[in-house]
């Protein structure tokens, strides 16, 4: 179930995480620009790039920013934000995109993980690597599933203005599922599903190998703090692809 394309392209996803801290996204970037150290004028990627709030912040360091999602929705809001040096195409991450061009590629904010099938992931991977130029950095931010699952709430009740969300979250099938319920203004029921696989840092690393992409750095928050198994909350990880 492609629950991807329905759920991000829905205005209910933007009413539900409202509240996301958009200042720590920020710093976060700010963060990985200082210890990446880009070249000015660098070609960037930002994979999965929903509306382009990161896509734009890059392109504010003057960096020739490329946007790519798979919601039309989306990529149709990001394109008022287009400037000479930021574009944004509706793109599916399983198929490359431009070949042998960025220097670097991001992919923020657990925007992996969404396929059912391993070979759908195996085919993003090769993806990403191939949009790369030989030495080019992948940069994944992915929740650390260790930490989600022990501190897995399964069941909670989130008020946004006159939308009360009902969350349900469980471990299955080795992916961590979250299903919402809620009733519009209208009365109506809807349902939305989210599922991320729980993937380890060994399964990314099993994963990106066969794409010649090879792990060369670990973090464990947004401020670029060590990365721990259990105890961090995020799995950042730095890939680099070998060959040209």
């Amino acid at each position: 179930m492609d629950w991807y394309k329905n759920w991000f392209g829905s205005p209910f996803y933007k009413i539900l995480y409202q509240n996301r801290d958009e200042l720590e996204a920020r710093e976060f970037v700010e963060n990985l620009l200082a210890y990446l150290q880009p070249s000015p004028g660098s070609a960037m990627l930002d994979i999965a790039c929903g509306e382009g709030r990161f896509a734009r912040q890059l392109a504010e360091h003057g960096f020739d920013v490329t946007g790519i999602d798979i919601s039309h929705e989306s990529i149709a809001i990001a394109k008022g934000y287009e400037t000479d040096n930021l574009q944004f195409f509706t793109q599916d991450m399983r198929f490359p995109f431009y070949i042998n061009y960025f220097d670097y590629a991001f992919n923020f904010f657990t925007s992996f993980g969404y396929f059912v099938h391993d070979r759908d992931h195996s085919l993003a991977a090769k993806s990403f690597a191939a949009g790369l130029k030989k030495n080019g950095l992948l940069v994944i931010d992915y929740l650390n599933y260790e930490n989600v699952l022990s501190n897995l709430v399964a069941e909670e009740t989130a008020q946004r203005g006159s939308y009360t969300f009902h969350i349900n979250r469980r471990l299955e099938r080795n992916h961590i599922i979250k299903e919402i319920n809620f009733t519009d203004p209208d009365k109506q029921p809807h349902q939305y599903i989210e599922s991320v696989a729980a993937f380890s840092l060994a399964d990314f690393i099993k994963i990106f190998k066969p794409a010649d992409m090879s792990l060369v750095g670990t973090f464990g928050d947004y401020q670029l703090g060590a990365y721990h198994p259990i105890d961090s909350p995020r799995l950042i990880m730095i890939f680099k692809k070998k060959h040209g």
